[in-house]
């Protein structure tokens, strides 16, 4: 559970913004999309796979650049 302590003579908006970036980093929505469907194994190793093709070739073409 995330929790954000607002400090004195803070406003409500700063204290938004970090609740919100906290929220992003801990990747609280990302895990409650995975979990309303089920999703074999094998389906979740292929887009890993696909997903880390994809991140090795756009790493191989920053460095030819």
């Amino acid at each position: 559970m995330l929790s954000i302590n607002v400090k004195e003579n803070e406003s409500i908006e700063k204290a938004l913004k970090r609740f919100k970036k906290k929220f992003e980093k801990a990747g609280v929505l990302r895990t409650v999309r995975s979990r309303n469907y089920f999703e074999k194994p094998s389906v979740s190793r292929r887009t890993e796979k696909i997903r880390a093709a994809y991140r090795q070739k756009m790493q191989s073409q920053d460095q030819e650049m």
